[in-house]
């Protein structure tokens, strides 16, 4: 595989910004389609669409759950889940219940992420665990959360929803999103079958390469574009 083909299947194409409509979608799914991503991540009711879009090609149908905050109840989170499998999705990014998180309420939260990716599993799609380091920012937490996601066999840890808010010091609202630190350490606080997501803040080809050497195997990215043109330049076809 050459180096821009495997950069290109480590990203998943987010199309998930509130003001995107399907003319939007339409644009997006063709950018994706025409640098072969590993696949589009989209809001719910996007899905059938997207795989209709894609039809034809290598590029996977992802869908959020609970997203972006994670407040959904257990049940919405499996109903969500199992309509987007319904709709064609085989890939399934869900947002964890945050205040449980930093409550240290950790039976809830396993029971969610293992309700979920029970009702991936048994619809033939993966699970990535979206932690939201911008708001569960303690180490010990992040560990855990590792822990229990291997516990229940969930296929990926992921970062960011890309839209984990925090006020800042000057009242504005911003995030940071996936950090090395961060990635290095979720990669050694999973098991060997759990992979790593990188999302939130990745929108270069040095930071895509920067994720994927910390020991990331997909990333999030919305610069798909000018990631892909600047791989193509350094890299060749």
């Amino acid at each position: 595989m050459s180096k821009v083909k495997e950069l290109a299947k480590m990203i998943d194409h987010s199309i998930l910004h509130p003001t995107m409509t399907d003319e939007d979608l339409k644009r997006e799914c063709a950018v994706a389609a025409k640098y072969d991503v590993a696949s589009v991540c989209v809001k719910p009711y996007m899905v059938k669409q997207a795989v209709e879009l894609l039809k034809g090609t290598d590029v996977l149908v992802g869908c959020v759950i609970g997203f972006p905050a994670g407040n959904s109840k257990v049940e919405v989170k499996v109903f969500e889940t199992e309509v987007a499998c319904n709709d064609g999705a085989v890939e399934i990014d869900m947002v964890i219940n945050n205040g449980k998180a930093l409550m240290g309420d950790w039976d809830y939260v396993e029971k969610e992420i293992d309700a979920v990716t029970k009702a991936c599993h048994k619809n033939g799609a993966i699970v990535k665990v979206i932690f939201e380091t911008d708001f569960v920012t303690k180490k010990e937490d992040i560990i855990k959360l590792c822990e229990i996601c291997t516990k229940v066999g969930a296929d990926y840890v992921k970062t960011s929803s890309g839209f984990g808010f925090v006020k800042q010091e000057n009242g504005d609202y911003n995030y940071i999103g996936a950090t090395i630190e961060n990635l290095k350490l979720m990669k050694a606080s999973i098991g060997p079958k759990v992979k790593v997501k990188a999302a939130g803040g990745v929108r270069s080809l040095d930071g895509l390469i920067a994720v994927q050497e910390a020991g990331c195997t997909r990333c999030g990215a919305t610069a798909t574009i000018k990631m892909m043109e600047d791989a193509i330049k350094r890299f060749g076809e």
